[in-house]
């Protein structure tokens, strides 16, 4: 257990960094995305350039950082198997495993961007990108406030809403025009 501080200082930093990653590519998508708008000169070269800067940050930067969370997160748990008998911690792992799913998306759409389909629109990558903003206001209330979580979960769930919500009215809002 002496090493446990240090796994979870390393946990944390490559938390930090896989966020990063993950909302980053997703805005990457929006504007490459909205490189169909431009003059077919100016749409070759920055496709181009987004598709070089979208794999860089996938392959270098996002899924590192989301292999070394995964196993400095799995190493916690066997160290202190005692923390999955803990409510918050449930509702922390059902938000990560949402989070997998979203980079799983978001692997799939990387994909599809770099081979010029573009099944979405600008706004609409705009209101997935904040999909990962409202797991990572999960996972983080859940570990900050652990045993207050659950006691107050109603509460804390109507805030969620209400934030998703008026996220999502607020994308709606400035991009009103595309």
């Amino acid at each position: 257990m002496e090493f446990y501080p240090i796994i979870k200082a390393i946990h944390v930093i490559f938390v930090v960094s896989y966020f990063a990653g993950i909302f980053y590519i997703i805005r990457l998508f929006i504007y490459h995305t909205e490189t169909e708008e431009k003059p077919e000169w100016e749409k070759v070269t920055l496709r181009k350039q987004f598709k070089f800067m979208e794999e860089r940050l996938w392959n270098i930067i996002t899924v590192p950082a989301g292999i070394f969370v995964l196993i400095t997160g799995i190493t916690m748990l066997v160290m202190n198997s005692t923390l999955m008998s803990q409510p918050w911690m449930h509702v922390k792992l059902t938000a990560v495993f949402l989070l997998i799913g979203y980079h799983i998306w978001s692997w799939k759409t990387l994909k599809e961007i770099q081979k010029d389909i573009y099944k979405m629109k600008s706004v609409r990558l705009r209101m997935m990108n904040e999909v990962a903003t409202l797991l990572l206001f999960i996972i983080v209330f859940a570990v900050i406030l652990k045993g207050a979580f659950m006691t107050y979960w109603y509460w804390i769930l109507i805030s969620f809403v209400g934030v998703g919500v008026l996220i999502m009215l607020t994308v709606r809002l400035v991009n009103r025009k595309k």
